[in-house]
Order: C-alpha cells, then structure tokens, then sequence
C-alpha cells in the first residue's frame, strides 16, 4: 500500500448543488480541493472519529465525522474502490471504514436524531435522509409542525426551498413543547444570522462599486452588517472565499474585494464579488468594543483594541483576523507604465485587470476572478477597431471564453512574457514568438489558416509565372525603357528652354517659345495614354483563355467541403477555412500524393489547352501592340538622339495652318496620327523628316492646352 490514494471527479454536495474536485488520501491528513471555488478542505487524520462507506446517488460516498463534530461528505466512488480505500484506512487510521446502509423504504414517518450539524431522519435505525443544519436559513415552529427553509444555490439546476416537520405532541410528564424543543435544537446548529449584542466595531460611510452606494460596515463576531439607506446585507464570515487589496492605477486609491459563495442577493441580481473603493489619504482612529483581555484571547496580537491608521489598512486588518483568510495582493507584474494592473474593457465597461500570481482578477464592472488551474488556454488577438491596441482571451476548462479588449500595444510584451512565465498554455503561441518584436501586429487566433492559403498562393503563383513567361519578358523591356526616356526628356527640356531663354533677348516670337517646350511635353502625354489601354488589354486577354488549374489543396478542399459540413453542423465559412488547413495538415504522405498526381494532371491539361488556344490566334492582337509599342519606343529614341537640329526643322514644317487646329479636330483625330505615326516607325525606308511630320498633331494639342 502507498503513502498516498488519490482520487479525481469526487463530488461535495453544497446547497443542492453538486461541485467535483480531488480527494486525497495521507498518513496526516485527508484534502479535498474543489475544482469550482479552489477552497481546500483538510481534515486531519487524529481528528477522525468515525469513517462509513454508503450507497448514494452517484454511486458510493464516505462520510467523516471528526471530534469537533464537524461532517464531510464525499460521493463519486466506485464499487471497486471500497477494498483498496478500508485497507488504506486500516493501515494508518485508527478508525475502519464501516459499511452503512440507507433506508430506501420511502415511508414519511420516522425519528429525528440530531447529530452535531446534521439532522438525522431515521426510520427503524436506519437514515433516509440527512438535512445539513448550516443550509437551514429560517425555522419557523407551528401548533404541530416545525418548517425548514433553506439558503438558496444558483448553480443548482432544481432547489428545495423548505421541509416541513409534524411533531406529534409528546405523552410524556416532561413539561417541555416538543415543537420548540426540535426548534432549539435546529437554531443551535442554523445559519440563521441573528444580530445579538453590540458590534465589534463600525465604519461609516464606506463607499461601495459592487453592490453601488455608500454604507454603513458593522463588524459582528460571526457576520458583516452592511447598512445602506435602501438595503441591508448581512454577510456570514462562513461565506468569504477570498480577500484582495489591490492599488488603482493612479497610486491615489485601493480596491478592497471580498469574494463570496454564496453571493447576496438584490432582487434578481447576484453579487458573487464586495468591492470597496478608499482614498489612501483618508486616516481613522479605531477602537474595539472588546476588553483588551478579550481582544487578546480572541485575536491572538494580530488586533488590539485601540489602533489608527490608514482606513483601508483598518477595514482589510479587521477583516483579516475576523475572517481568518489571506489577503491576496498583486505580484511582481508590472505594466509599460509602472502600475501592477492593465487598463482593458470587459463587455460594455472599462476597468482594470491585476495579473496575480495565481489567477487574474479584474475590476470592476463586472469583477471577474480567474485562476490558473481552471484556465485551459489564453489567446493574444489582434484589436477590432484600430491596431493601437489588442485583446486578450482567456479559456477555461469549462467552455466559458472571457475577452478584455482595448488593451495598449505597450503592454503586450509584459503580458506574454507574464503569461508565458506562469507556464499557461497560449494558444498562437508559435506565430506569437516570431512576432513579439512587431508592435504593430498581433495576430487573431486563426493562424492555421494562413499555412494552407500560403501553399495556394504558391501555387498559383508557379502556374502564372510559367504560362505568362514570354509577355512578362516584354512587360520587363518596356518598364525597362521607360526609366531612360524619362532621363532624356529631362536633359531634352533643359536645352529648348536654355534655347528658349536666348531668343527671347533677341525679341522672337510666342509661338516659337512654345514650339521649342513642346517636344519635351510630347513624349509624357504618349507615355500616360499608352499604359492605359495595356492594362485593359490584359484583362481582355484573360477573358477568353484556359482557366488555371487548382492546387493539390484547393482540388482536396473541393472534395471535402461537403463532408465538413456534414461533421460539424452550422460552421460558417471562416470556420470551414480553419478547420480544412488543420486537416490538410493532419493528411497523410500517400494521400497527399495522390492529390499532387491530380493536380499535376490538371496543370498538364491546362498547358494543352493553353497551347490549342494560342494556335487558334488568342492573345495575338495584345502581342501585336506590344510589339509595335517596342517598335515606336526605338524610333522615339532614335528621334531624340537627333538633337537639337531635328527639332529645328520640325519646327519649320509645323510653322504652317497645323498649329492653329482646334481641340476637336485633334481629339478626332488623335488615333490616326497614333496610327500614322505607328505606321513611319514600321516603314524601313523612311527618314527621320517623316518621323517628325507625323508625331506634329501631339505637340499641336500640348500647344492648344
């Protein structure tokens, strides 16, 4: 036998609610720790004087009775677990694991026995049933009848809200009702908060975020007060999970939070979470209604009965020797600004979000407290309104997803490097860490998504490249070509206006001046009419060809659609994207092959086809013009290096009527002299006195302009 049995999915029944956890087993003590609230029960193994393993609803349970009366119960056993658990318990408790039975007759007449904190009701000394004193919040007693009401759970799906007891009136000479007999004996062991005697102490005014309002705080032994003008709380100490003392951004104020379970209640509403906002200006001067000795005896030195300070430094004192919890402050985390908290908004409200160092708590609209152990991921997102900042997600095991959004990009290398020191496991952590160094991108968590477009567009991009090879090789001669033109229009400007500078001393004409700048002009004009109608040609020439093959991905993904629609109903398409990429990953080798066969085959009858469409004279108007745009380039430049005395002459021929031709005469017949000056620079006979005649109607309309 080892040193330790441990078990998990072992359920505790608190409030008509079932919460499971892990129950362990020692030669010192017995643990349980649940999986909903992280509270930690631990029984010591001298305590233990009585130990019975029964049949329950969820199959076995052990009951544990310690010394001080207190009762654990503990269901989800298996059959087979009763041997190895009694000979455990022989082996290093002195109390055996006794078997007990449970009365299952049904019969509603019996014998109640109170036993310490539970109430026992057993029909020919067997129990039925057991009533847990602690969840009974109101006794109320009739002329023959006791009625039982109960502190409410929200988690539970069905509650019983009370149970009636008849008490048939006693024969006996006792001279004692035995309705309030079985009264008292309930209210001894009842969580029914009375306020008896005078309050330890009272802080005034408090003010109050969760539930909102300004209250009066008085401190019982066993309870808290709060008094407000519109509602009372009286809160048990029984049902303080947590306390949290966290400082506000502005290092001018604290946040007092008191976790709670069960919450208070306001109509409707639950309040699982007390927030109490203090200035840390505001001092108080504090004394106990309690005599030193008492004070001492009870509080043990961490309270004495007169004390000052700061208020929150008292309220958070006072409740932390009442309560007997530790207060939980934040740790080394650090924010880009220096503050241990990040501003964020959660739903509709912003507020603040502590990185603690087992779990994060934020405040405080509405607070929400998450530990590590019940998070199953957490995801970095890229922002949806504006890239200046970015949210976090978080996961928990139970399927619930929280999202604090609007958070500065500032803080996102101190917030992975938190995360990623805490060991959590990050859910785009691979794309994340070749990121980290980019503040300004972050990715959102659909980062499969992007292996199986890559490989497409790959793809894709391998099948234009060689069936485009020929027409980018001339697109590369004339982009090529431009550069050089531009240069010599530059140097050609220069001199017509240094010419232009000279006769203008010697009084010449106008006209003649801007003769001169024309030819500069003339070759940017041409140049920005002929890039046009290129693009639109390669659309034309698009239409009628081959459509390109598919990838070996998007052949699969066709294939498939329909079967992941049926496998998950309702995915949208982003979804079906997502989900496609991490089963073409999870593809195997020979099936992988198979679709690159079909893919290569499609390619393979696309290149035939684009061949079959060639012949038949596709995309030969396109080549044509590209073909006699190279052509004219070469004669345009030939012209250029002409020089100055070309440009004499020209201006000679074009003295005549063609420079006074109007702007619709000229925008008629600018396809002509398009034409016509195509035409000079195809014809091997001509001069260069032809070439310049027929380029004259571009400078005439620069002229007109």
């Amino acid at each position: 036998m080892g040193d330790m049995l441990e078990f998990n999915e072992i359920y505790q029944e608190v409030k008509g609610s079932w919460n499971d956890g892990r129950l362990r087993f020692s030669k010192q003590t017995v643990v349980y720790k649940s999986s909903k609230t992280g509270k930690v029960d631990s029984i010591s193994v001298p305590d233990l004087t009585q130990a019975q393993w029964r049949r329950v609803c969820l199959g076995h349970g052990i009951k544990l009775v310690t010394s001080t009366g207190h009762v654990y119960k503990y269901d989800g056993f298996k059959d087979s677990d009763f041997e190895k658990i009694s000979e455990y318990f022989k082996a290093n408790y002195k109390v055996e694991l006794a078997e007990k039975d449970m009365c299952v007759k049904g019969w509603n007449w019996g014998t109640a026995k109170f036993s310490g904190p539970l109430l026992s009701f057993d029909i020919n000394e067997t129990p039925a049933f057991e009533v847990p004193l602690s969840s009974v919040s109101q006794c109320a007693t009739g002329k023959n009848e006791v009625t039982l009401e109960f502190h409410q759970n929200d988690d539970a799906e069905v509650s019983l809200m009370e149970v009636r007891f008849y008490v048939p009136p006693s024969t006996g000479d006792e001279g004692t009702d035995p309705v309030e007999a079985f009264a008292q004996n309930v209210l001894s062991k009842a969580d029914v908060i009375q306020a008896t005697g005078d309050a330890v102490c009272i802080f005034k005014e408090l003010q109050c975020l969760t539930p909102r309002g300004r209250y009066d705080i008085r401190i019982y032994p066993t309870f808290l007060h709060l008094h407000g003008k519109t509602f009372d709380y009286k809160i048990p100490y029984t049902t303080v999970l947590r306390l949290f003392l966290l400082p506000h951004k502005d290092q001018r104020q604290m946040f007092f939070v008191i976790s709670l379970d069960p919450p208070i209640k306001q109509g409707q509403t639950r309040y699982h979470f007390l927030i109490l906002l203090f200035s840390k200006e505001e001092d108080i001067s504090l004394t106990l209604n309690m005599s030193e000795e008492d004070v001492e005896k009870r509080f043990e030195g961490k309270l004495s009965k007169s004390m000052s300070g700061s208020l929150y430094e008292m309220v958070s004192r006072v409740m932390k020797a009442l309560v007997n919890r530790k207060i939980t402050v934040p740790g080394n985390f650090q924010g880009h600004s220096g503050a241990q908290c990040i501003t964020c908004s959660y739903k509709a409200s912003s507020g603040l979000l502590y990185p603690l160092e087992r779990g994060f708590i934020y405040v405080h609209k509405p607070p929400v407290h998450l530990r590590f152990d019940e998070i199953s991921c957490v995801n970095f997102a890229r922002g949806t309104t504006t890239t200046r900042s970015f949210d976090f997600e978080i996961e928990t095991k139970q399927g619930n997803q929280y999202t604090f959004s609007s958070i500065e990009r500032e803080e996102y290398g101190k917030l992975f490097d938190f995360v990623n020191a805490k060991k959590l496991n990050i859910k785009n952590r691979g794309f994340k860490e070749g990121m980290k160094g980019n503040d300004n991108m972050y990715s959102d968590s659909d980062e499969d998504q992007h292996d199986a477009y890559l490989e497409r567009m790959k793809q894709e991009g391998k099948i234009r490249e060689e069936a485009n090879d020929s027409d980018d090789s001339e697109g590369e001669s004339d982009e090529s070509f431009n550069p050089g033109e531009e240069d010599e229009d530059i140097a050609e400007e220069y001199d017509s206006n240094a010419s232009a500078s000279d006769s203008s001393a010697e009084d010449a004409d106008d006209s003649d001046d801007g003769a001169k700048k024309k030819p500069a002009k003339k070759p940017k004009i041409t140049e920005r009419k002929e890039k046009k109608p290129r693009k639109k040609e390669k659309k034309v020439k698009d239409a009628g060809a081959p459509k390109r093959p598919m990838s070996a991905y998007m052949l699969w993904l066709n294939s498939s659609r329909e079967r992941i629609k049926a496998e998950h109903p309702g995915i949208s398409v982003t979804e079906i994207s997502k989900k496609a990429g991490e089963m073409w990953k999870q593809i195997s080798k020979d099936k992988r092959e198979e679709w690159d066969l079909k893919a290569e085959e499609a390619k393979r009858q696309y290149e035939e086809a684009m061949k079959e469409y060639r012949e038949r004279g596709g995309g030969s108007s396109v080549s044509a013009k590209k073909e006699t745009k190279k052509k004219r380039g070469k004669s345009d430049e030939k012209k250029k290096k002409g020089g100055g005395r070309g440009a004499e002459r020209e201006k000679e021929r074009t003295g005549g009527n063609d420079s006074f031709k109007s702007r619709e005469f000229i925008s008629d017949s600018e396809s002509s002299s398009d034409s016509a000056r195509g035409n000079s620079s195809k014809a091997k006979g001509s001069d260069d006195e032809e070439e310049e005649i027929a380029s004259t109607p571009p400078s005439s309309e620069s002229g007109s302009d």
